[in-house]
């Protein structure tokens, strides 16, 4: 849980190094509205064009699959394994980025994620996946 700053109880999963400290950070949470992942564009997410680069926006989309289905997944660990996404706009620096979507369908190994993305509520890009239940190795 987030102790302070604007998303301040909020979640993150920071032992994951390239959400957290490199593409991110990213952050979640469950509103009255259902899950919602959010992050703040800051100038290491731009492109040359001066709004979000694609790559950053698809790296939060694959976050957000799993901030959506979080509470199907029970905990467990997941890989995607499907990713399908279409760039509508691209939000600058400073926009606020928020992820909402629902959970299609969620099986024995495989749970179906869509969603939207958007920058200060202008849509952003349009997101689905598949995520399959994987067992942690025991030498990771």
């Amino acid at each position: 849980m987030v102790e302070d700053g604007e998303f301040k109880g909020w979640s993150t999963w920071r032992d994951e190094p390239f959400e957290f400290e490199t593409a991110g950070p990213f952050y979640f949470r469950v509103d009255e509205k259902g899950p919602v992942a959010a992050f703040r564009a800051e100038r290491k997410h731009m492109n040359m064009g001066g709004v979000v680069h694609g790559g950053c926006l698809m790296a939060f989309a694959d976050f957000s699959l799993f901030a959506i289905a979080h509470e199907q997944l029970e905990g467990e660990y997941g890989v995607t394994v499907a990713f399908t996404s279409e760039f509508l706009s691209g939000p600058a620096e400073g926009a606020y980025i928020e992820a909402r979507g629902e959970v299609l369908r969620s099986g024995r190994n495989l749970t179906f994620v869509r969603g939207l993305i958007t920058g200060d509520g202008k849509a952003c890009l349009n997101f689905s996946g598949t995520i399959m239940r994987r067992p942690i190795r025991p030498d990771q």
